[in-house]
């Protein structure tokens, strides 16, 4: 999907959806590749941003967020440095519908459930695939902009869980010089330096760059862990000629450490003991012998060609690869036999996943005196190679859980490996068209045809081998009323599947299938800087995976509904109000005889609100305060029940000396010590505070 280039925008999203109101589809269209926005001086500069005004994930084509019939939410780069965000789950943690942070501060991958579900990840439009334990994580310093589409995504981005996509988007070479020199230090020796430099290589500006590189290493939540990484993203633009336009994006990341393995029992965190509870910085795990190498690449790049007045096509294509080095070792239960102590099983992999990924859209427009159409025709495809050894023990001794000693632990030996390898190929075509009558009525209506190929053979003690090929069809469907109001009431249907490559007991597990009704609004009144958003949903999925590590079976069926609430905006031009509600009623029906049971980790009630001040006049002009308060729901684990919790996070920031930012982010203030969830007889204790100083130069 291709993306023009991204400047900061003293009004987020509000501004832009205002006056989209008054532009045409067509016109925003034709004329997102040439908007030229300010570059950020730390100057309250009153410019215009296309990726406001219009937003490509739901549709896959450019359009005004108030004209979208789906449920998006957008945190763009000045969001992500005022909360200084340092993993990608804690992106949305000030928007409805998402939930994060369940498995505590994660060092090696990011955790989300959205609506109920998982959600599959993606990077500029094209997917980032999680297989077991390798999983690419990218880095949130090279970001622009983070989008979530809620919901079933499948019928423009193919196989892909129920709960949505959340899609990162990179960092674009800008058509004026900018740059930006970072230097942070934190708490859990946080330490990170970041450069980010941009601009035009040429006179006339027809050939841009943009080079991006940070390192920053951090202690884990967990005593002994840590993690040290480095990243590199060099990006070039080029204007091949009036109608064409070419973009090369490349990355590489690396990461050294010692994984945070929060599994800790319900024995000793929920559930009290003689002993007292287990400490949440207790490491059950041997640091001594784990580690966590990885490391990821990608080359790809992006087409943007005008026909002519009528049809563009964007062509879009990367390779990326990750190789793992991962020793793992974590808690299982409690032993009945010695209540101080609990088992644990270890996780070995060391192999590599390559990815061949490429999206080709045409996008045509056109006119009649009552209607704007957009049709847009796509074919994607889709190859993942993952192969490597691997071994797990689900036995692998016991450790004290109060008072834990480590170096007891046997090393995993040559004769013990597994060779596994995994396939997955998927190609898919699609149509889409989008009207809009008299002004007033938005029309959405998409129809697309998968076709999946999946292997997956082990050899060693246990040998494996499983074939399957899938051919799915799914639709989607919405309209939306505009308003001369600013209200906009729409009703969607959307679909999806999710091919998948674990197995069961007769081979291959077959794929998961969800349907979602959705019924919203979206007000954005011209005399208020801001919008409001409400929707309410109903998202089921059949032959959904129930069960423990050994026993699991595809039998269960799950199901969610909910309702959510969002707002963003300017109460005052010095004081901006973010807030968000979620509802969810997340079932499982697990068996013919156990239905209707309520799933573990969602809990029913979610709230946030984040407001920040800033000062524009005085002798404290250029300071800028800002709050937030985080409420999460009581949740369960079968009849295991985890109480709700309350955070505190807090940001302040200072524009000095004209080029100048010095910022503090504390998140979690009061250090909160509490359990985040419990699933499927696991616990998981919630992030510590953390204090993170900054200080940037930027020209």
């Amino acid at each position: 999907m291709a993306h023009s280039p991204a400047r900061r925008i003293p009004h987020p999203l509000a501004t832009a959806i205002r006056q989209a109101m008054g532009l045409s589809l067509t016109g925003l269209m034709l004329a997102a590749p040439s908007l030229v926005l300010a570059q950020d001086t730390g100057q309250d500069e009153a410019v215009e941003s296309d990726t406001m005004v219009v937003v490509g994930t739901a549709l896959k084509v450019d359009a005004p967020l108030v004209e979208t019939p789906r449920p998006v939410s957008t945190v763009n780069r000045e969001e992500l440095d005022e909360r200084n965000v340092q993993q990608l789950d804690e992106t949305f943690r000030y928007r409805s519908g998402v939930l994060s942070g369940h498995y505590g501060s994660d060092n090696d991958t990011n955790w989300f459930k959205v609506r109920g579900f998982d959600q599959s990840t993606y990077q500029d439009g094209l997917r980032l695939y999680q297989e077991g334990y390798y999983y690419s994580t990218p880095e949130p310093y090279g970001l622009e902009s983070v989008e979530v589409f809620k919901g079933p995504s499948s019928i423009l981005y193919g196989e892909a869980p129920p709960g949505g996509m959340i899609n990162a988007i990179s960092k674009r070479p800008t058509e004026e010089q900018q740059g930006r020199f970072d230097i942070q230090a934190g708490n859990r020796d946080h330490r990170q330096v970041g450069i980010d430099t941009s601009g035009p290589l040429t006179e006339s500006g027809d050939v841009r760059y943009r080079f991006v590189g940070t390192y920053k290493e951090r202690d884990g939540d967990l005593d002994h862990t840590y993690n040290d990484r480095y990243y590199l993203a060099p990006s070039l633009e080029f204007d091949v000629n009036e109608d064409t336009m070419l973009t090369l994006l490349a990355s590489f990341q690396r990461d050294d450490g010692i994984p945070t393995n929060p599994f800790k029992p319900i024995y000793g965190t929920v559930e009290s003991t003689p002993f007292g509870e287990i400490d949440r910085s207790t490491n059950l795990g041997e640091p001594g012998y784990e580690r966590n190498e990885r490391t990821q690449a990608s080359l790809g790049y992006e087409l943007d060609h005008y026909i002519d007045d009528t049809w563009r096509l964007e062509h879009s294509l990367r390779y990326s690869e990750m190789e793992l080095d991962l020793i793992s070792i974590y808690s299982f239960r409690s032993s009945g036999d010695l209540p101080r102590e609990t088992n644990r099983g270890l996780a070995y992999r060391d192999g590599k996943t390559e990815t061949w990924t490429t999206d080709n859209r045409f996008v045509g427009n056109w006119n009649t005196d009552r209607l704007e159409n957009t049709l847009l025709l796509g074919l994607d495809y889709q190859d993942l190679k993952n192969k490597g050894e691997e071994y797990d023990d689900f036995a692998y001794g016991t450790i004290d859980m109060f008072s834990p000693s480590y170096g007891n632990y046997t090393r995993v030996t040559d004769g013990q490996l597994a060779y596994r390898e995994i396939k997955k190929e998927q190609f898919g075509v699609y149509v889409q068209d989008q009207l809009r009558i008299d002004d007033k009525w938005v029309l959405l209506g998409s129809a697309r045809y998968d076709k999946v190929s999946t292997d997956n053979v082990s050899t060693g003690s246990v040998q494996q081998e499983g074939h399957r090929n899938d051919s799915e069809v799914s639709f989607s469907g919405g309209v939306m009323y505009l308003a001369e109001n600013g209200i906009s009431p729409y009703l969607s249907y959307t679909e999806s599947f999710e091919a998948l490559t674990s197995f069961g007991a007769d081979g291959l597990y077959e794929p998961r299938k969800g349907k979602q009704w959705e019924v919203g609004v979206k007000y954005a009144p011209l005399d208020w800087d801001g919008y409001v958003a409400a929707s309410v949903f109903d998202l089921s999925e059949e032959n959904s995976i129930y069960g423990y590590t050994f026993t699991q079976s595809q039998i269960a069926e799950r199901s969610s509904t909910g309702l959510e609430l969002e707002a963003v905006g300017y109460v005052t031009d010095e004081l901006q109000l973010t807030a968000a509600y979620t509802y969810t009623d997340a079932r499982i029906d697990q068996s013919e005889e156990i239905r209707d049971q309520r799933a573990s980790l969602i809990p029913r009630h979610m709230a946030s609100t984040w407001l920040d001040y800033a000062f524009t006049q005085g002798t404290v002009a250029g300071l800028k305060l800002g709050a937030g308060v985080r409420y999460v729901g009581e949740s369960v684990d079968g009849d295991v029940k985890v109480n709700d919790f309350t955070l505190l996070d807090a940001m302040a920031s200072y524009d000095f000396a004209n080029n100048w930012r010095a910022q503090i982010n504390v998140n979690n203030v009061t250090d909160e010590d509490y359990v985040a969830s419990c699933d499927t007889g696991w616990c998981y204790y919630g992030e510590s505070r953390s204090v993170i100083g900054s200080l940037s130069y930027r020209w």
